[in-house]
């Protein structure tokens, strides 16, 4: 009987604190019922909402928990509770947690998603994020800049987010310092799978933020751990870090454009990361600034970034910085890295009349470099930077696993390396006047590969690199993977010739699929609108024609991307409108990181006006890529390509690549490429412009180059051939950029006008 009894008070007891573990739970089904929910809120109670669509809703949630009894609003079902429309959320109090929501479908009316405050006033401290998706909740105006995630206050969390698909302006998680608050913040970012994030064309697409140049020289001391960016091609730096004292470890860097950079603030340390880029241009891995800094044990692998997207770049410095620009790197610790297959390792980046201070009282010690090709430059005075027990390895012998569920995680081991050699310190002492004598100073560092040579310190470059598995970031309830449709992807649908035929196969069609026409003549009377990949095809024989009496027969909107295929088009029948184009993209219509695709095109009677284009770009839109592959463009007034729209300056620009090949241009009569990149700002990579194989015959003229290329970071011109046309004008604005011609043939034409080296292209 006492067994019996002590069994039974158990059970009483074990009730009674489920009874007490679910009386602060409240299941509210509308907005009204969560307002009136939240004024009762105490320690431990928490808030669920139902299952479903929340449009609309702006959720304040506030509150005082306490340590281990936290305030909690939650979902009913992980993945089940979507805010949509115009809805966002602020959390402020003491000991809150938020967990389990998605916000899609919509955008912030604010300038924020998830704000961790409610007022400057009133902010949220030990507080929580945890499982929050949030998937391409964009300001349908992209230059409207928010932030997708803002901490304020101090020891709070985000982690396990799932963020993806931010093409506006804005960071997309940002740590907000001021004195009001305190600006020693002590934030955990951690867990979260910080998903593709396109290319924005323009500074203010940096993935994570920490401070702004303004509070810089105070120390933050957030840590940022065990994350994924996968994909994160914003802008040039995918983190920027503008506060001292702050934490980078474990994180993967993942075929993400750019770098972790540490743009402002001291005393930051960078270890244990894994960056790898798969061979994508533009990878790059951490950039050095300002004093006592540390990058200790990160593996970087198969990085094609180079400049200040190099695998690694230590910057020159300002002399007597202004806060907002370039302190001096000083006391910098670089070593027990491993470096595999990289395109570039840069000591002395941005070196120039303004950025003229040497790094100083640093070390470069112990790293290990893997490769055939010696990936390291040197653009100044080394002499501030202890060198010792560094080594280039020719090639590795390990078979990398991947690790990672649907992605290769490869990393090599630091001791199935072959062939190699010490990297002499005396290497690195470069003579100022050196640097000076050549625009692109790239001295070889390479020596001579002793076959079978082991490093001589056991201890060189990174520790056995393990990455945290992709799977154990973000959430498992919510996918990865991006569900955007290409070209080709959907239904095949035919169409026949005849008046507004090809209109209504466009107004049906769905995202991927590809309308067929049969030969014959089609007349467009409308403006078709290409919001999703569309593809247009000529039949495999015969010839389809369109024509069209609006100003302009393919606008791309926001989401839309465009193939044309075996078609002939002629403007006969367009009326005499400013404007005109074949394709355009309509000003401040939010079109972006789409694609345009024209192959085997022939186009002609563009002349009812002065400025009748075949592509017009309008501003605020951008193209990831243009290509045209065997056009033939005869009788047109404007442009083939008018990617010249944004000339405020701003660093802004029209078409990320342009490829050009295999293509005739004849009786142009502007530039056949106006591409236009002002300003003078380092956040971008673009443009980039290749034109191979093709030719131009009567392009521009006396008043118009053939090509007006103003800005771009690079240009190849190969193999082309101008006849009785403008000149090829190159303008540099910023940067160092390149342009590589090899193989034109110039007739009646005045050749190349640039204001940089052109150098020889492969």
């Amino acid at each position: 009987m006492p067994a019996l009894k002590a069994i039974f008070c158990a059970a009483a007891w074990l009730l009674a604190i489920a009874a007490q573990a679910h009386a602060g739970e409240r299941l509210v089904r509308d907005q009204a019922a969560y307002a009136e929910a939240l004024r009762e809120l105490k320690p431990g109670d928490s808030i669920v909402l139902a299952d479903g669509e929340w449009r609309d809703f702006q959720v304040l949630f506030t509150g005082n928990g306490a340590a281990g009894k936290p305030i909690t609003l939650t979902a009913q079902t992980p993945g089940k509770v979507v805010l949509t429309g115009r809805s966002n959320l602020r959390m402020a109090g003491e000991y809150l947690v938020v967990s389990n929501l998605v916000f899609r479908d919509g955008w912030s009316p604010t300038g924020e998603v998830f704000a961790f405050r409610r007022s400057p006033e009133q902010r949220a401290n030990h507080s929580r994020a945890t499982g929050i998706v949030i998937d391409r909740f964009n300001n349908p105006d992209r230059r409207q800049s928010d932030h997708w995630v803002s901490l304020y206050g101090y020891g709070n969390r985000f982690d396990h987010g799932h963020l993806i698909g931010k093409d506006n302006a804005g960071t997309t998680l940002v740590v907000v310092r001021d004195p009001q608050q305190g600006l020693e913040n002590r934030h955990r970012i951690d867990h979260n799978w910080f998903g593709p994030r396109p290319n924005l064309g323009s500074n203010g697409g940096e993935t994570i933020r920490i401070g702004t140049s303004h509070d810089s020289l105070s120390d933050s001391r957030t840590v940022v751990e065990d994350n994924w960016f996968e994909g994160c091609d914003g802008e040039v730096e995918i983190v920027s870090n503008k506060s001292g004292g702050n934490v980078y470890r474990r994180n993967v860097f993942y075929r993400s454009q750019g770098a972790l950079v540490l743009r402002h603030g001291d005393g930051n340390r960078v270890e244990d990361n894994v960056f790898l880029g798969g061979g994508k241009p533009h990878t790059g891995g951490v950039r050095v600034i300002n004093r006592r800094q540390t990058v200790r044990n990160n593996h970087f692998e198969g990085l094609r970034g180079d400049g200040f997207a190099s695998a690694l770049s230590v910057m020159y410095g300002v002399p007597n910085s202004p806060i907002n620009r370039y302190t001096q790197v000083d006391g910098a610790v670089i070593e027990g890295n491993t470096f595999v297959d990289v395109d570039s390792i840069l000591l002395g980046a941005g070196k120039d009349e303004e950025r003229s201070l040497a790094p100083a009282n640093s070390r470069f010690e112990k790293n290990l470099i893997v490769g055939k090709e010696d990936p390291l430059r040197v653009l100044g005075d080394m002499s501030g930077v202890a060198v010792g027990g560094n080594r280039h390895c020719a090639r590795s012998t390990h078979n990398p696993s991947p690790t990672g569920r649907g992605v290769g995680v490869r990393i090599r081991r630091r001791d199935d390396v072959t062939d190699c050699v010490p990297i002499e310190a005396s290497r690195f002492a470069m003579q100022s006047e050196a640097a000076s004598a050549s625009p692109h100073p790239h001295p070889a560092l390479r020596a001579t590969f002793s076959r079978g040579e082991k490093p001589a310190a056991a201890d060189v470059g990174a520790r056995d690199s393990k990455p945290i598995p992709r799977e154990d970031v973000g959430v498992p309830w919510y996918p990865k993977e991006a569900a955007t449709a290409g070209f080709d992807t959907g239904a095949v649908r035919q169409a026949a010739p005849g008046e507004d035929t090809l209109s209504q196969a466009v107004a049906s069609a769905s995202a991927g699929d590809r309308i067929v026409l049969a030969p014959g003549r089609y007349r467009v009377n409308e403006v078709l609108p290409v919001a999703h990949a569309l593809t247009v095809a000529g039949p495999a024989r015969g010839v389809a024609t369109i024509a069209f009496s609006r100003s302009v027969l393919f606008e791309i909107a926001r989401g839309g991307s465009l193939k044309l295929d075996r078609l002939t088009v002629t403007g006969e029948d367009a009326p005499d409108q400013a404007g005109n184009a074949v394709i355009r993209t309509r000003p401040g219509s939010g079109a972006a990181n789409y694609a345009l695709l024209l192959e085997d095109v022939k186009i002609d009677g563009l002349t009812v006006n002065r400025a009748f284009d075949v592509i017009a770009l309008g501003k605020d839109t951008l193209a990831d890529a243009v290509t045209l592959r065997g056009v033939e463009v005869d009788g047109i007034t404007g442009s083939v390509l008018a990617a010249a729209s944004e000339t405020d300056d701003r660093g802004t620009y029209n078409a990320e690549r342009v490829t050009i090949e295999d293509s005739r241009f004849s009786r142009i009569g502007g530039p056949a490429v106006d591409l236009y990149r002002g300003g003078t700002d380092e956040s971008t990579f673009g443009p980039e412009l290749r034109i191979a194989r093709s030719q131009f015959d009567r392009v521009g003229g006396a008043d118009a180059p053939s090509l007006r290329l103003h800005g771009v970071q690079r240009a190849e011109l190969v193999g082309n051939e101008f006849k009785r046309s403008g000149a090829v004008r190159f303008v540099r604005t910023v940067g160092e950029p390149m342009l590589l011609a090899g193989g034109n043939r110039f007739t009646d034409t005045p050749g190349i006008a640039s204001d940089v080296p052109v150098g020889a292209a492969q």
